[in-house]
């Protein structure tokens, strides 16, 4: 029997990190080869994706955005692009986009990757249920929570970020062993390290200039 899955965009619980909330397709239906998340507006005017580029060296994806239903107004750059049902628009990675609802009820799927890289999972999925706790200032509480689900999962993002906490609670071998890991899964992290403030406690550590090197 072949082993396909079958869903509805509506029968995924969408993840909120307090921004735009999301709900995560390619994490819900264990997709590996691509990235691919769903938005809903519940109401006109809602924003549907969170003003952003991906420009930075570590990410670099070409994102193709599918109105699945409804009506969506995008933003690229300084241009209005009009997206009723059925409409797909395609970004590249340095253009910034975002988009809203023009209608209740407007969902889209976002598909990305990086060009000529083989796909890797950011793992935002692990992330979004702490991310409030860490706006909040609350970096043990990241610790304490999300350590276990992190290491578990082995995605690199998640592994930068709980480092970065561990490097503000004061837990600074910790932090070190896990950039180790991240970088060793993502090298690109480097560079996002080399001026990360969250990890100025740990800058001056014998490890931290062996694991940036």
């Amino acid at each position: 029997m072949s082993n396909y899955k079958v869903t509805r965009l509506d029968e995924i619980e969408p993840l909120d990190d307090g921004r735009v909330p999301m709900q995560p397709v390619r994490h819900h239906l264990g997709i590996t080869a691509f990235g691919v998340n769903g938005f809903t507006g519940r109401e006109a005017g809602d924003r549907l994706i969170n003003e952003h580029d991906e420009s930075a060296e570590y990410d670099r994806h070409e994102e193709l955005y599918v109105v699945v239903e409804g009506h969506a107004r995008f933003e690229i750059g300084d241009e209005t692009v009009d997206a009723p049902q059925g409409t797909l628009v395609f970004v590249p990675p340095d253009a910034k986009r975002t988009a809203f609802a023009e209608e209740a009820g407007t969902s889209l799927l976002a598909v990305g990757a990086a060009a000529g890289q083989a796909y890797e999972p950011g793992g935002w999925e692990i992330w979004t249920p702490l991310n409030a706790l860490y706006q909040a200032g609350d970096y043990a509480g990241v610790v304490e929570k999300g350590r276990e689900p992190i290491e578990a999962s082995g995605y690199p993002m998640p592994l930068y970020n709980l480092a970065c906490c561990e490097s503000l609670a004061g837990h600074k071998e910790d932090a070190i062993e896990h950039l180790r890991a991240a970088f060793e899964r993502r090298p690109q992290l480097k560079e996002l390290a080399r001026e990360d403030s969250d990890l100025d406690a740990i800058r001056e550590e014998t490890g931290f200039a062996e694991v940036i090197a």
